[in-house]
């Protein structure tokens, strides 16, 4: 039975990439940080076939201690403080844990096991507000935000630790990828967590940030399947996974609102204190590379996604009017 290792694994990523691995028959092992050791709501319904370790990305002990416990044969890094608005308030914060925590688990592996297969999730906001569209593994990378200069830095690390000792290092430079397990305070599910609470009389108005900032929307699900496969062919390297379809943030309000017979105009407020201090316009994905080396297809559709979010909150607000999940 293979065994992995998942930092982040109570998180939206981490609850799907452990559903998927157990089912591939792994061993699943999870890191969690003893202020999260109450929130297992993603992962409640696996938590009997998980093995869970406590540890934190700001304590390199508690990571070599983590991977001598568990003895992986991959470590997927999905631990990151990863809301970018709120990285502009707390940007030492998320140096420490989203970039200077990739240090400290690639130093455990290489003190521990240099034959561990590590995968880092990097982001396609590294890519800023780059002049070139689509974005792929190429491309410069420009970016503008706190959360993702600190991806920057683990993804250029993780390069680093690959060549210099060689290391299976992989990253996948995901672009956004969302589901109805997704936090609050993203912007799809705060979307279609309104859209629902509007729809059943629970309140009128959501207020977002910029309208016409344009994104490439997948489905959770199918993106840590590209993680795996990552770590599973003969050499590693960097995969952008993406749908190369992008949307704006108005698109997103126009379909989801009109899924339950709204018009979006109707409840939507541009308000000032959601909008970044530098914001990025558009990404654009190019997966290519992930297609021919990786055999990987997106199966979820944007107009699918949306549903299958609305759905979902729907369902919840109409079961418990009032209680916000995923928080």
């Amino acid at each position: 039975m293979p065994r992995a290792l998942i930092t982040g694994i109570t998180g939206q990523d981490g609850s799907y990439l452990a559903e998927f691995l157990l089912d591939k028959g792994y061993e699943v092992w999870g890191l969690v940080r003893s202020s999260s050791l109450g929130t297992f709501e993603r992962i409640e319904h696996i938590l009997p076939r998980l093995k869970l370790l406590e540890g934190d990305m700001t304590d390199e002990g508690s990571l070599v201690r983590a991977l001598k416990d568990s003895r992986p044969e991959e470590v997927y890094n999905l631990a990151a403080h990863s809301y970018v608005h709120r990285s502009f308030g707390q940007p030492v914060f998320t140096a420490d844990v989203t970039g200077l925590g990739v240090a400290r688990i690639l130093e455990a592996i290489r003190e521990t096991d240099l034959g561990i297969r590590f995968y880092q999730a990097s982001s396609s906001e590294m890519y800023g507000n780059t002049p070139e569209s689509p974005q792929d593994e190429d491309t410069l990378l420009v970016p503008a935000s706190p959360y993702a200069v600190a991806k920057v830095f683990g993804h250029l690390l993780t390069q680093n630790y690959r060549n210099a000792y060689d290391l299976f290092a992989a990253s996948g430079i995901l672009f956004n990828h969302e589901s109805p397990r997704r936090g609050l305070h993203f912007v799809t599910r705060k979307v279609t967590d309104a859209v629902a609470r509007i729809s059943l009389g629970l309140a009128d108005k959501v207020e977002l940030g910029n309208l016409d900032a344009r994104r490439d929307w997948g489905f959770a699900g199918d993106y840590v399947e590209a993680m795996w496969l990552m770590l599973q062919q003969d050499e590693p390297g960097d995969f952008v996974v993406a749908t190369g379809v992008n949307h704006s943030v108005g698109e997103l309000c126009e379909l989801a609102f009109g899924m339950v017979g709204l018009d979006y105009r109707d409840h939507v407020v541009v308000a000032k204190e959601h909008m970044r201090p530098s914001d990025v316009d558009a990404l654009l994905g190019d997966p290519s590379r992930a297609r021919a080396q990786l055999g990987w297809e997106p199966r979820v559709g944007f107009e699918e996604l949306v549903r299958m979010m609305v759905d979902a909150d729907v369902a919840r607000q109409k079961a418990n009017p009032g209680v916000r999940t995923y928080a």
